[in-house]
């Protein structure tokens, strides 16, 4: 059986910021409805604090499988079939086993949740706001291993998919 795919999803400014005080920087209708097509009825993967984040009406997120990664999983409140794990490998571990993986396995957030993962995904799906907006939390450089495989432009922002570079085997390329 295939591996289930695990990609970032994330919007991203000019200066790489994703957040402002536990919120968005700002409210893309076009983006929002982007993070929804690509994750319904996949697997979400994300932190405490963007958990926290999320408008009550909206927890957990309908028609995904929520994975919640925490450090004391003892204090956090959940409704039922929200998961708790405390490590971002056990969360991509649990995810590619639910049916649901199949959508994809997709990290969701914050910025340590996004650090850690990076080096375990397979492509990131970046929203790139334009302008440079007031923030406190920003998305890791990944260019230099992801290569850019497709763009579309949005009204007031480009929606872009990086996938994960193949490293070649420069041993067996070398004469000896």
């Amino acid at each position: 059986m295939a591996r289930a795919p695990v990609a970032a999803v994330v919007a991203m400014d000019d200066a790489r910021i994703i957040g402002r005080k536990g919120s968005l920087p700002w409210h893309l209708p076009e983006d929002l409805a982007h993070f929804k097509s690509l994750t319904l009825g996949g697997v979400v993967v994300m932190g405490r604090k963007t958990w926290d984040s999320l408008p009550a009406k909206f927890k957990p997120l309908p028609g995904r499988v929520n994975i919640v990664v925490t450090r004391n999983p003892e204090a956090l409140s959940v409704p039922q079939g929200v998961h708790l794990v405390t490590s971002v490998a056990a969360a991509l571990e649990m995810g590619r086993g639910f049916t649901e993986a199949q959508r994809g396995v997709w990290v969701i957030g914050g910025a340590e949740i996004y650090r850690l993962s990076l080096p375990l995904i397979d492509e990131v799906h970046l929203t790139h706001v334009h302008g440079v907006h007031e923030g406190d939390a920003a998305f890791p450089p990944f260019e230099s291993d992801f290569e850019l495989v497709s763009e579309r432009a949005g009204e007031a922002c480009a929606f872009k998919v990086f996938r994960r570079r193949h490293v070649k085997d420069v041993g067996a390329s070398r004469k000896t």
